[in-house]
């Protein structure tokens, strides 16, 4: 299944955050880095400025048709995700993503594909494997944070990031891919994605503990 997100292409861009930009709520003039809105349904993304995303941080605010994205980036370290257990999922590229969607009332996983998001559904049982194996999955938002698995060439890292991360990495493929392949192009900016993931990214291992990424 391929679901249409219709702003995909904004997160793609070097100047997706002009100055005559603007609020997608209350129509504030918004400028540099600012915050995004997930409406749960659609799963589409909002631009929000300061006050909007202040009052958007309380779940009661719109009885949970729109989430306030976190800003958190963590590396988990330790995962437990053998070879076996990645290919038993039955996601067929290496670079996924994970999600508890309310809405749906199940994990949801992703993967960026020349044609958009492609869902996979999950063989019954394989989320709480994971879940048990891995217990910083336990604290992830639902709708708003992912698992992001990424497995292509010889990488094997995990990390809990913020949705709108995921929909970028999706434009960024949709957007880049040539040919049965994908390119040069696209791969290089696969590449300079995972690397800004590690920049930001703080490292947590299964047993809680936080800290700065090497």
């Amino acid at each position: 299944m391929t679901a249409a997100f219709p702003n995909l292409r904004r997160f793609t861009r070097r100047d997706a955050w002009r100055a005559e930009e603007r609020c997608e709520l209350c129509g504030e003039q918004i400028s540099g880095a600012h915050r995004h809105l997930l409406e749960t349904v659609s799963r589409e993304i909002r631009c929000v400025c300061r006050a909007c995303a202040i009052l958007f941080d309380r779940e009661a605010a719109s009885e949970g048709r729109y989430r306030l994205i976190p800003a958190r980036c963590r590396r988990l370290e330790g995962f437990h995700l053998p070879d076996a257990q990645w290919e038993a999922l039955g996601i067929p590229v290496g670079t996924a993503f994970l999600f508890r969607s309310l809405p749906a009332g199940q994990v949801v996983a992703v993967y960026p594909s020349p044609a958009g998001a492609t869902e996979v559904l999950l063989p019954p049982g394989a989320w709480e494997a994971l879940e048990r194996a891995n217990p910083a999955l336990a604290g992830m938002a639902p709708d708003v944070e992912a698992l992001l698995i990424h497995r292509i060439r010889g990488a094997r890292e995990q990390f809990l990031v913020p949705i709108d991360d995921c929909y970028r990495l999706v434009g960024l493929v949709r957007l880049h891919w040539k040919g049965l392949s994908g390119g040069e192009a696209v791969w290089k900016e696969i590449a300079r994605f995972f690397a800004g993931l590690r920049r930001r990214a703080t490292a947590r291992n299964d047993g809680g503990h936080e800290g700065e990424a090497r």
